[in-house]
């Protein structure tokens, strides 16, 4: 690349005399003047210069800057606070920007939205330029980017989802993997796709950011080259419990109340194992914060886990109280988003995370309880300095896990094949994975996209399978959504996808209120199902905007909703609403409340669904599930749950999800006719389920009169007739375009 190199010697500057380096790329050019946006520098950028040249990563500068020359491809190894997310993605724009930005930009991921965004804050700060021009970032449903963005981060499936219309991101010059550790299904795929691409394009640069044992891996998955270790900082002092941790949770909670009664200073930093158990520890906190004396100064607990803000909020104490601390409850996946706290003076450590697993034999995420890894231990070891403390609740002996469990082997893979398909007609090659996918899940995803029309008969995406990669859902609600353009139910459809795909908009209710908001939820419920009352709800918070739209949060509140999920859901069904017209599908008029609007809402939904079906076998609530033979309840939060001694339940439903866990509910049901399931169901779909009492009942509905072999044909091109009244050619019709 000798275009990298300048041809004439540039002014040294005696900033830039300790890295001989920086002369060949202009970085030690006139400090005066930024050579980003060409103004000159404000007293902030010195300010911060002097404190970036004190990070760990500031030793290896010129290391770094001689390996980016001389490699397409570098491993970074350092943990948080050695300055590696910040200060590399500089140096990379400062070699962009010597080449005259001749092969592209530089993008960072990041596994965290919100961290993703507090980088480029912080990085536009120091680079003494305006957020959204020079630097920027892209999350889903928010982008602040312009056409001078040289530097931006986004996260990992955003730059997924950005190969679809790039598939060798040649808008880049410069990929910076970010956070590879965390292991997470994006990432392990973008770095087995830049494996390709970097054979496709000899200009292109990755840095890849990890810890060990991740870097080891790294090596050996991508053979020989350049490795750059940063100095890790000062570990805190560490203090093992000599007991199991099995009583992990109270025992957390008594440790922080012990610290705040020793009056010494600083916040800290509890990590949990869910996010049920951080808003659990904070009402518990809450209480016993209030029967603490008034000498002892404030405690307030504040939650911070995946969907509730990024690095530590602003302190919500009054100005006048000496004496407060912070009390910041996390998960298990936030050891990277302490970089920038530095009022952390204590670590709880509970040694465990509840993770959800995916089971490909029976479609369904089952929760467990494991042990943290042991570069999740030495993370949280390392997030305050050497004066403070870190508590782990659990014997120092214990053999944790040497590094985290790659997402990609504990997930529901369809979404990736479906990727990966998409990406073979891009001309990309197979995905080198670091840990290969189990083969029994690959075979599930691909049976469940064949089940859903998306691959051909030499298993390569079919027309429907590429319109369905356009659209960013899971396959199946992909599907449910195409085929509510047939069905004349697509603005219905769109509210259900974003409601279903943003956090759910149901609240937790405080301590006593819990039968108020069950009413004020119960005022929603539509007597078809939960589908239907999730459609209630979006309408009603809209309603709500027009008619009192400096209200709207305050009607939230009053109906125990949550506001941020329900604006959530709002952006997403927009964002949907853009893609359909994008690819220039028909959005008919909403027609809502309707006999016909109903009907076609169930069936577009089985259209994506009918893998999802369940029966109640006792009228009890019951519900045998007819793909793997188990048997599930309600989840509390259904409509039905609340309101089944009334109208009783029905007997066939479709559901959302199912989720193996101790109350083993399906959630988001809505009752379904089971001739149209019959219509709906591709009938090698139908064939393929277990044996069971509720296949021989649909079967006698499909073949009344006991000849199931002379019909099978008949059926597959001419339809059932249903009990809708559906015409048979219409059925037929149906049934070509949406399977």
């Amino acid at each position: 690349m000798s275009e990298v190199n300048n041809s004439e010697e540039p002014d040294k500057d005696p900033e830039s005399e300790e890295c001989p380096a920086e002369d060949s790329f202009g970085f030690g050019d006139d400090l005066e003047l930024n050579q980003f946006d060409g103004l000159p520098f404000s007293s902030r950028y010195y300010k911060l210069l002097k404190e970036r040249k004190t990070l760990p990563v500031w030793k290896v500068r010129c290391e770094f800057e001689d390996a980016l020359v001389n490699n397409q491809l570098l491993i970074v190894s350092g943990t948080a606070k050695t300055g590696r997310s910040t200060q590399i993605p500089q140096w990379c724009a400062e070699f962009c920007l010597s080449a005259q930005y001749r092969h592209g930009m530089v993008v960072c991921t990041q596994t965290n939205r919100q961290q993703a965004v507090d980088l480029a804050l912080r990085v536009a700060d120091e680079m003494d330029v305006n957020i959204g021009h020079e630097v920027g970032y892209t999350i889903p449903l928010e982008t602040c980017c312009s056409s001078e963005t040289v530097l931006r981060y986004c996260t990992d499936d955003m730059l997924l989802r950005e190969m679809m219309s790039d598939p060798f991101l040649e808008h880049y010059g410069v990929i910076i993997i970010d956070q590879a550790h965390e292991r997470t299904v994006s990432t392990d795929i973008l770095l087995g796709l830049l494996k390709d691409i970097l054979l496709q394009r000899p200009d292109l640069r990755v840095v890849v950011l990890a810890i060990p044992p991740m870097t080891a891996k790294l090596l050996s998955h991508y053979g020989h080259i350049p490795l750059i270790s940063l100095e890790p900082p000062s570990p805190a002092r560490v203090v093992h419990s000599n007991s199991g941790n099995k009583d992990y949770f109270y025992s957390a909670l008594r440790l922080v109340l012990e610290i705040h009664r020793t009056k010494e200073d600083g916040d800290v930093v509890v990590f949990f194992a869910s996010a049920q158990e951080v808003h659990c520890a904070r009402s518990i906190l809450q209480r016993e914060g209030t029967r603490l004396g008034a000498e002892l100064g404030q405690m307030v607990p504040l939650v911070l886990c995946p969907g509730h803000g990024g690095p530590p909020p602003v302190p919500t104490v009054q100005p006048d109280s000496k004496r407060s601390r912070r009390v910041f409850l996390s998960t298990q996946k936030d050891e990277d988003m302490w970089w920038a706290a530095e009022s952390i003076s204590f670590v709880i450590d509970t040694g465990v995370q509840k993770k959800m697993v995916y089971n490909p034999r029976i479609r369904a995420n089952s929760e467990v309880l494991r042990p943290i890894s042991q570069c999740q231990a030495d993370l949280r070891k390392q997030l305050s300095g050497p004066a403070s403390k870190c508590f782990c609740l659990y014997p120092e002996d214990d053999q944790l896990p040497a590094e985290n469990s790659p997402q990609i082997l504990e997930s529901n893979i369809t979404p990736t094949v479906l990727f990966l398909k998409r990406m073979e007609i891009a001309g990309l090659g197979q995905c080198d994975f670091i840990d290969r996918p189990d083969p029994e899940g690959l075979m599930q995803a691909m049976e469940e996209l064949d089940y859903l029309a998306a691959l051909d008969d030499d298993g390569n995406l079919s027309e429907i399978g590429i319109i369905m990669s356009e659209i960013p859902l899971d396959p199946q609600m992909a599907k449910a959504l195409l085929a509510s353009c047939e069905f004349d139910c697509v603005c219905e459809m769109l509210t259900i996808a974003a409601m279903l795909t943003a956090p759910s908009c149901f609240l937790e209710p405080p301590a006593g209120t819990t039968h108020e908001a069950v009413q004020c939820h119960r005022k929603f419920q539509h007597p078809e199902g939960d589908h239907f009352t999730l459609i209630n709800i979006y309408n009603a918070f809209k309603r709500s905007q027009r008619e009192q739209y400096f209200s709207a949060e305050k009607w939230c509140q009053d109906y125990f909703l949550d506001y941020s999920a329900l604006k959530t859901a709002e952006a997403i069904r927009s964002e949907l609403n853009d893609t359909l017209n994008r690819i220039e599908l028909p959005i008919s008029e909403p027609s809502f409340g309707t006999k016909t609007n109903t009907h076609n809402i169930k069936r577009a939904l089985l259209a994506g669904f009918f893998m999802q079906i369940a029966r109640d076998v006792d009228g009890a609530g019951n519900y045998f599930i007819l793909t793997h033979k188990h048997v599930a309840n309600v989840h509390p939060l259904s409509g039905y749950g609340a309101q089944s001694h009334k109208l009783g339940l029905p007997e066939w439903v479709v559901f959302h999800d199912y989720t193996l866990s101790e109350n083993n509910c399906i959630r988001t049901i809505s009752e379904i006719s089971p001739q149209v399931f019959i219509q709906i169901a591709p009938l090698y779909f139908f064939y393929n389920l277990p044996p069971s009492e509720s296949k021989d009942i649909l079967q006698d509905m499909l073949d009344p009169d006991g000849k199931r072999e002379d019909e099978k044909q008949k059926v597959a091109t001419t339809g059932n007739d249903v009990d809708s009244g559906c015409a048979v050619a219409q059925q037929t019709q149906d049934r070509c375009v949406i399977q």
